[in-house]
């Protein structure tokens, strides 16, 4: 009788930080790196995946810890079936990046640093598409003004703070490092586990 083998666990790799610091810039850059190494590796973006997780996203406290309670262990799932797995979600609570963690024996966060200012003008510039444009300005106009704009809810870095680990694995500033430096730093850190 043939002896069964066991699935060796992937690992996963989490991009977080604040909407426009580039998160999804870098994370795609080491994604494609990756692949043309040949590595299977799967991309998980949480502006694409929200809507499986809830019918119609509120951006609510209640709302967000359960669509990346929900991510996360989408993600796990994948890494104990042997996938590697990318993940690009702002994850502003430190709690829900410390969910992951318990969920995966190898895993590292990405922090994806930028200040408040460039993150607006960044996001500013950002076509409509998954996500609103323009958001952190209309949400400066609602705490200023008061004025509700259908469809936004709580937006981090203006109603809630984005809590940043001094623990994560690796901080990228994309204000100061390029995408290839940022790319390398992570690529770097997935060579130790392979």
């Amino acid at each position: 009788m043939a002896e069964k083998q066991e699935t060796v666990p992937g690992w996963v790799i989490w991009f977080v930080g604040l909407p426009g610091a580039g998160k999804s810039t870098y994370a795609r850059a080491v994604w494609r790196a990756l692949q043309e190494k040949g590595v299977a590796v799967d991309y998980l973006s949480m502006d694409e995946r929200r809507k499986a997780y809830s019918a119609g996203p509120a951006y609510t406290e209640a709302e967000r810890v359960t669509a990346y309670r929900l991510f996360a262990e989408e993600a796990a799932s994948m890494a104990h079936r042997g996938r590697n797995v990318i993940m690009d979600g702002t994850a502003h609570r430190l709690s829900m990046r410390e969910h992951m963690r318990r969920l995966v024996p190898r895993f590292a966060e990405v922090y994806v640093r930028c200040s408040l200012e460039t993150a607006m003008m960044r996001e500013k510039a950002r076509p409509e598409g998954m996500i609103m444009a323009r958001l952190y300005e209309k949400a400066l106009q609602r705490k200023k003004t008061g004025t509700q704009f259908e469809g936004l809810g709580e937006v981090v870095g203006v109603d809630t703070e984005f809590e940043e680990n001094p623990a994560a694995e690796c901080v990228i500033d994309s204000e100061r490092e390029s995408v290839e430096e940022g790319r390398d730093k992570v690529l770097s850190l997935i060579a130790r586990w392979q």
